[in-house]
This record gives C-alpha cells, sequence and structure tokens, in this order.
C-alpha cells in the first residue's frame, strides 16, 4: 500500500539496444508504458535526427488515412471499433503499408474527380431539361392573336412594357414576340436582385420572366442541394445582350443555348432526357464501386490508425536516443519505477526475441542527482480522483499523494454541501448503471466528449451518491421535501396544559412557539437525522442555514488541519528540519489558534447552553468579530466562559507573532545559508 500513499520511487536508466533490435525492443517498453525516455539530442534539429524520414514517412500515411476517413464519415458509413490492439507492424512492412494506403486515396481521389464531373454534367443536363420545359410555357403564353390589344388587357404579365420596347400596341396576325432573348438558371435566393440590377442596367429596354425548378438540384462540388429558378430575358440589339449576359456572368447565373422553334425544343429536350438516363445509371454505377472501396477501408481503418500511430510513436522516440560511433548500438536514458525492473527487462528480452537479434539489450541503473518524475499508479477506482489532484498540480518526487484521502474528502464534503437523500439515490443509481455495464460502455468506444467525461468519473458520482445519500437522511431532506419517518419528537398538548394555550390564542395569534422547556414539549433528540417538524417551522431557514454552516465550518477547518498535518510527514520523509520550524508548527499554531479556537468555541455553546438557558446564548459571530477587533465593551453579548477576554487577547497576540515566523524567518536563514556556501 505504500505506493498508494506517495509517489513510485524512481531511477534514471542507461539502455544500450542494438540498431536492429531497437525498434523491437522500443514498441515493447511502449506497449508496457512503464518508462519515461529523456532527450539525448537537445541541441539536434528534429528535421536533422536520424529516423525523421520514417517519421515523414508515417505522417503522411497519418494523412492519408484521415483523408480515408472523411471520405467515410461522409457517406455515413459506421467505422468497425473491434477494440483490437494490433501488434506493431515490423520496419518492412511499412513499404506494403505505403502502398495500400496510396491505392486506396489514388482510387478514391479518381472516383470523386469523376463523379464531380459526372454530377456537373448532370447538373447541366437537369438544368436544360427545365429551360427547355419553361421557356416552352413561356412562348405559349406570349403567343399574340390577331388583333390582340395590350391596352385592353394589361393585367398580363407579358404586356408590362410592350410600348415601351416599341412594339406594337396590337398585333396584324399572330405573331410572337418580335426581340431576341436568353435563357439559364439561376439561385433562387438571387432573383430579387437580379431583376433589379437588370432593370437599372437596361433602363427597363428588357422583359424578364422566371420560374421555379420544384426540386432542389445538387451541388456537384459541395454536395448540398440549392434551389434554383429558370429565367428567360427578352431584348433588342446586340448591346442589350452584351449587357445581359455580363449581369448573368456576375450573378452566377447559367446561361444555355435554346432553340427558337417549338419543334427544335422538342428535339433537344428528347436528345436531354436521354443522356440523363444514360448519366443517371453511370452515377449509380460510380456510386455502387465507391461504396464498396469505403465499406472494405472501414473495416480496418480504426487497426491502420494504430499501427501508423505507434510506428510513429517508436521512430519519434528512437529519435531521442544518441546513436554509438559504431553506428551498431543506440543509448537511450530513461526514467521507470524501480519496482518495475524486472518487468522492463523482460520486456527488452521479448523486442530482442521479436528482432531476431542475438546480442541481448543492457539496462544499467545510473546515479544522478536529477529530480525524477513524480509517477502515482492509478487503476480504475483511483484514477480520477488523482485527475482531480493533479488539476491542481502534480506534486514533487516522493510527495504525500493526497489523492487517496480526496477519495474521501472531496465526495463527502461534496454531500455536505448538497446532500438530498432523492438526488444522492438517483446519483447511486445512474452510477451504479455505470460501473455495472463498464465493460460494454469501454466496447463501445462513444465519441460523446461530454458522456466520456461522465463516464470517467463514474466512481466519484458513485460515492457523491452514497454521501448524499447519507447526509440527505441526516438533514431530512428528500427533494427539498422532509420524511417522516419516526414522527416528532415534539408535542403541542404539553402547552394547552401548562402554558394556557386556547382556542381563541390560536384564532388571533398567526405565529407561536413551542417552548422545549415546559415538560413533555420537547421528547429528546430524534432517532436520526432532523426532526420533521422543522419543516413547517417559520424559522426553519435560519435553523438549517446555522446548522449546516458550523458543519461546514468545521469540517472544513478538520480538513486544513488535516492537509497541514500531511505537510509535516513530508518534511520529515525529505529531512528538512527547517521547513518544520519555520513552516509546519507557525502553520498549525496559527490557525488552531484563531479557526481551532472557533470549532472549540461551537461545540462548547452546543453543549454549555439547554432549552432553559438558550435565550441567553450569546452570538459566536459577534465574539469571533470582537476577538480580532480587541473590543469588549459590549455587554448585550454577554461572555460564554470566565476568563473568556484574556485568552482570546493571548490567542490573536499569538496568532499575530506566526505571520512573521512563517513570512520573514524562513527566507532570512535561506539567504544567510546561501551567504555561508557563496564564501566557503
Amino acid at each position: 500500500m505504500g505506493e498508494l500513499f506517495r509517489s513510485e520511487e524512481m531511477t534514471l536508466a542507461q539502455l544500450f539496444l542494438q540498431s536492429e533490435a531497437a525498434y523491437c525492443c522500443v514498441s515493447e517498453l511502449g506497449e508496457l508504458g512503464k518508462v519515461q525516455f529523456r532527450d539525448l539530442n537537445p541541441d539536434v534539429n528534429v528535421f536533422h535526427r536520424k529516423f525523421v524520414n520514417e517519421v515523414r514517412r508515417c505522417e503522411e500515411m497519418d494523412r492519408k488515412l484521415r483523408f480515408v476517413e472523411k471520405e467515410i464519415k461522409k457517406a455515413n458509413i459506421p467505422i468497425m471499433d473491434t477494440g483490437e490492439n494490433p501488434e506493431v507492424p515490423f520496419p518492412r512492412d511499412m513499404i506494403d503499408l505505403e502502398a495500400n494506403f496510396e491505392k486506396i486515396e489514388n482510387e478514391l481521389k479518381e472516383i470523386n474527380t469523376n463523379q464531380e464531373a459526372l454530377k456537373r454534367n448532370f447538373l447541366e443536363l437537369t438544368e436544360l431539361k427545365f429551360i427547355l420545359r419553361k421557356t416552352q410555357q413561356f412562348f405559349d403564353e406570349v403567343r399574340i392573336p390577331v388583333g390582340f390589344q395590350c391596352s385592353a388587357n394589361p393585367q398580363l404579365p407579358w404586356c408590362a412594357g410592350w410600348e415601351a420596347l416599341g412594339w406594337p400596341s396590337a398585333a396584324p396576325q399572330a405573331v410572337l414576340f418580335p426581340c431576341r432573348f436568353v435563357a439559364g438558371v439561376i439561385n433562387r435566393e438571387r432573383i430579387p436582385t437580379f431583376e433589379r440590377m437588370l432593370w437599372r442596367v437596361c433602363r427597363g429596354n428588357v422583359f424578364l420572366r422566371q420560374a421555379e425548378i420544384e426540386n432542389p438540384l445538387e451541388d456537384p462540388v459541395t454536395g448540398d442541394y440549392v434551389h434554383k429558378s429558370v429565367f428567360i430575358i427578352f431584348f433588342q440589339g446586340d448591346q442589350l445582350k452584351n449587357r445581359v449576359k455580363k449581369i448573368c456572368e456576375g450573378f452566377r447565373a447559367s446561361l444555355y443555348p435554346c432553340p427558337e422553334t417549338p419543334q427544335e425544343r422538342k428535339e433537344m429536350a428528347s436528345g436531354v432526357n436521354t443522356r440523363i438516363d444514360d448519366l443517371q445509371m453511370v452515377l449509380n454505377q460510380t456510386e455502387d464501386h465507391r461504396q464498396r472501396v469505403l465499406q472494405a477501408a472501414a473495416k480496418n481503418i480504426r487497426v491502420w490508425f494504430i499501427k501508423v500511430r505507434k510506428m510513429k510513436a517508436i521512430y519519434h522516440t528512437l529519435n531521442l536516443c544518441n546513436i554509438d560511433v559504431t553506428q551498431k548500438c543506440l543509448i537511450a536514458e530513461v526514467w521507470c519505477p524501480v519496482a518495475d525492473l524486472d518487468s522492463i527487462q523482460f520486456a527488452l528480452r521479448r523486442g530482442t526475441e521479436h528482432s531476431g537479434s542475438t546480442v541481448p539489450s543492457i539496462l544499467n541503473r545510473m546515479q544522478t542527482n536529477q529530480t525524477p518524475p513524480t509517477y502515482n499508479k492509478t487503476n480504475k477506482f483511483t484514477s480520477g480522483f488523482q485527475n482531480i489532484v493533479d488539476a491542481y498540480g502534480i506534486g514533487t518526487y516522493r510527495e504525500i499523494n493526497p489523492a487517496p484521502y480526496t477519495i474521501i474528502t472531496f465526495p463527502f464534503l461534496f454531500a455536505v454541501m448538497f446532500g438530498d437523500f432523492g438526488h444522492g439515490i438517483l446519483m447511486t443509481l445512474i452510477a451504479v448503471w455505470m460501473v455495472v455495464r463498464e465493460s460494454r460502455i469501454l466496447s463501445q468506444k462513444s465519441d460523446n466528449e461530454m458522456f466520456n467525461m461522465v463516464f470517467s468519473g463514474r466512481y466519484i458520482i458513485l460515492l457523491m451518491g452514497l454521501f448524499s445519500t447519507y447526509t440527505g437522511l441526516i438533514y431530512n431532506d428528500c427533494f427539498s421535501k422532509s420524511l417522516n419517518m419516526f414522527g416528532s419528537s415534539w408535542s403541542v398538548r404539553p402547552m394547552f396544559n401548562k402554558a394556557n394555550w386556547s382556542d381563541a390564542l390560536l384564532e388571533t395569534t398567526p405565529l407561536l412557539q413551542l417552548d422545549p422547556a415546559i415538560p413533555g414539549v420537547f421528547g429528546g433528540p430524534y432517532p436520526f437525522g432532523i426532526d420533521p417538524i422543522w419543516n413547517i417551522a417559520s424559522n426553519k431557514l435560519a435553523f438549517l442555514n446555522s446548522f449546516k454552516m458550523k458543519m461546514s465550518v468545521i469540517l472544513g477547518i478538520f480538513q486544513m488541519l488535516f492537509g497541514v498535518a500531511l505537510s509535516l510527514l513530508n518534511h520529515i520523509y525529505f529531512k528538512k528540519p527547517l521547513n518544520i520550524y519555520l513552516g509546519f508548527i507557525p502553520e498549525m499554531i496559527f490557525m488552531s489558534s484563531l479557526f481551532g479556537y472557533l470549532v472549540i468555541l461551537i461545540f462548547y455553546k452546543w453543549t454549555a447552553y439547554d432549552a432553559h438557558t438558550s435565550k441567553e446564548a450569546p452570538s459566536l459571530l459577534i465574539h469571533f468579530i470582537n476577538m480580532f477587533l480587541f473590543s469588549y465593551e459590549d455587554t448585550s453579548n454577554k461572555m460564554l466562559y470566565s476568563g473568556q477576554k484574556g485568552l482570546q487577547c493571548f490567542l490573536v497576540v499569538v496568532a499575530l507573532l506566526c505571520v512573521p515566523w512563517m513570512l520573514v524567518a524562513k527566507p532570512l536563514v535561506l539567504r544567510q545559508q546561501y551567504l555561508r556556501r557563496k564564501h566557503l
């Protein structure tokens, strides 16, 4: 149990690895996870190290796998994750992996390029199909009957601007518009701005008709669906034609050739439909092929990621090593726990055997004055509490590890603050569910960060729930309601018999107070927790807040004193008497003189005053404030005991003397020691 309460004993070791066995040995050490490599080439640029090319090759493979993974997720194909931890590939297998990943990447890029071109062609044909369909409807609407008068039919849309364009107000025979036109497709949201721009630039000398395409069209580049509209613009003259085309180009509208005669439009529409059907068949076949490639990659991509990243980590670690002058041996320095030296030796032997080398790797312990790194062993239960402690800072090497004590103090103090029986039961049930199903949940490897954070703290939540259930019973609080489990220890009847209460008094007085000094009113302490009658008392909050505040003060002060006491064990272990005499002792005296005395006052007041004398009980808050102000003239707040003034003045003076003792004495002694060593 020693390693649980204090960080592991570490040692610096030197490794001599044969060049052909170094890769496998580092792989085995990585799987073991018990060593920390030191960088023996701090002055060498990372781009000039021996294995930089291998690291780059691994990064390139990782990039290709990320590209494949992005394509798999884009296609909504589930990635298979069996939880397998594959072995590290040998260096000679890197060529096969590179070739395989490059083949998949090139195949996907080629498929994507072809598919994008096919989709772009399909989009153009689809837009052309709608243009031919809508323009035919436009021309059917604007065929002018003989003798037609626009002035008599101003409600028709194509009559707008008729005379302004210089066309006759009446047609001598059935004719079409005597003008030229362009047709195209534009995004639907740009239509209003597009129309205003045409009107202003062309000074109202063009006629625009537009119709919405019912179904959204897929963008071949982004894959998003876009709502578009078909438009046709009538105009006269080449100058207007150039202006219209420039405006269409500015609004990114697609223009398509549209025949002038109905017969030509019909023939073109038939050809377009045939090409669309053929193209749709090719697109379906391309998508099926792409799905097959991605599904095959989805089965192995997690394993590939692990293999590539393990290889990259190995080569990155090898770059931290020194190379012997003979180029046949790599020298490494590692920090490792003394208790795990045997397992590290065994891992080195395993790596040597896997590599096929006949020369064993050598581990040699070294003596050093450097401070080793702090390493605390954890398991699935203690890891969450260790993370809480580490969030505030990593302790010095071989310091007392506060995490084991946090297992109790953290959830218990949480329960003291938020204790509720109902909420505690819910938290406990949720935590028990996660603990019981932890193997299945771990195998699922959820990507939900919020759930993963809660799941990693399942044992913390379990203890928080259990302690909250306990303190909730003490507070008699279940979803903010009291439980009447044992009845009440208070009785109203004696107040009628011995305190002259009457029905008339109840009708005229809104608030009445039970007097525990009257025999029979208070039947003694409640069997467990707080009496439920306090739930209906008008001074409920005043009583409960005072009780919880005093409990919090007592527990908080005890925790602070316990933390300072732990520092004494560190000072003794590291043989630092200066820290004991000029740190620990004044800290304990300071805290005991002020806060320890406050705890004693709380317990004294609880025991010194009963139901008969509670009305005379003084306020501890006022006493504590007056203690610092040396103010004892207030006669309304009587003393708790005789000699209180002298004792409190003595404690305050002692606490004040501890301040320079803590803050001034130690720096002066350290400076004196430094000057003495400097003159030696």
